[in-house]
């Protein structure tokens, strides 16, 4: 007689909890926040602030609605980490209501309305971005120039900064610059990117800005590889297919396109490689399917980046790949004991 195995969920009694998990994920983002914080102002905590606020009271509100235990879910510090996700991502001189829209969308439609962490099939994170940046363009370009290339006296103050979130100054385009991929996208910075030190000085520091940005959520991802909680195949596709893309496009044609290295460090190229595209609700979960889902990612991010409407791509590379995440997975099975290759559709009631 056959039987069905019913291989999950079970009760976890190790230390690795999904609380945990999200809260080492929300500490590891911890230094790409400092340095962001540091080199574009109070913008980003206060996003931050907003983006939490608006998450926790969303979450709770769906399930007092769907008649879940509020408190337990809360506790499970997904909707924080959601939150956060979105808070680090959007422009720090962002309007408020961009933010509630953005985290109250990425809860309430992208979670919640399929049931819930773990039922969702597309990363609620980069739901919320997408729908902001597609419906709110104007803002969501308005990216605070660093503050180690802004004119002196021209950086603004904690209080300057709630102003502009929640009143939008009137001289905000006086703080705000070109990011580098905005740049490279009107080719700005293609005369001289190949070697920082020719650039002129303002996209010569808004490039180390963006650099030293990605080098500390590269740092953070590192910390989530040595604590087990993602494996390396995702981010290694990820950033490996961007650089070969952009090296080959280099190569044939030095004039119109950005070295891979250029690419790798502006933008949210490390971010998306270890916080966004290792989702493991939405991503693949066979190795061989998250070395196919990172480098498709990869190559989405270079394609959108350079003949796209917009300047980055990290967050269309993602949700495009969650489509294909399930059929990746399908053909990419790990071969289980006793069986000479992988077994795909195996029907209920079949033996094995």
């Amino acid at each position: 007689m056959a039987l069905l195995r019913i291989t999950s969920p079970h009760t976890q009694r190790g230390g690795h909890r999904t609380s945990w998990v999200m809260q080492m994920v929300i500490l590891a983002t911890i230094p790409g926040i400092v340095v962001q914080s540091w080199l574009f102002g109070w913008g980003t905590p206060i996003n931050l602030m907003i983006a939490c606020i608006t998450a926790l009271l969303s979450e709770a509100a769906i399930l007092a609605i769907r008649r879940r235990a509020v408190g337990f879910f809360l506790k499970d510090y997904s909707a924080l980490l959601t939150a956060v996700l979105l808070g680090v991502a959007l422009p720090p001189s962002v309007p408020w209501w961009v933010t509630v829209t953005a985290v109250s969308f990425a809860i309430i439609f992208a979670k919640q309305l399929y049931g819930g962490l773990g039922n969702n099939p597309f990363n609620p994170a980069m739901v919320g971005y997408a729908i902001v940046l597609v419906s709110f363009p104007a803002p969501m370009s308005q990216w605070l120039g660093a503050q180690d290339i802004v004119a002196s006296g021209n950086t603004l103050s904690f209080l300057q900064s709630l102003h502009a979130i929640f009143n939008h100054l009137p001289t905000i385009d006086a703080y705000t610059m070109a990011t580098p991929l905005d740049g490279f996208k009107h080719k700005d910075l293609l005369d001289s990117q190949t070697a920082f030190s020719t650039v002129p000085a303002l996209q010569a520091a808004s490039i180390n800005s963006w650099l030293w940005v990605n080098l500390a959520y590269l740092f953070g991802g590192l910390a989530l590889l040595w604590l087990r909680i993602i494996t390396w195949h995702t981010p290694v596709a990820l950033l490996s297919a961007l650089f070969i893309m952009a090296g080959v496009f280099h190569i044939f044609d030095l004039s119109n396109t950005a070295t891979p290295l250029f690419h790798l460090t502006t933008g949210a190229a490390m971010f998306g490689a270890f916080f966004i595209a290792t989702d493991p609700v939405s991503s693949c979960t066979s190795n061989r399917g998250k070395l196919i889902y990172g480098a498709g990612i990869g190559i989405l991010i270079y394609i959108i980046r350079s003949w796209g409407g917009y300047p980055d791509g990290v967050a269309f590379g993602v949700l495009l790949m969650n489509f294909a995440a399930p059929l990746i997975d399908y053909y990419t099975q790990p071969r289980t004991y006793g069986h000479k290759k992988a077994k795909t559709g195996l029907k209920i009631g079949e033996d094995n």
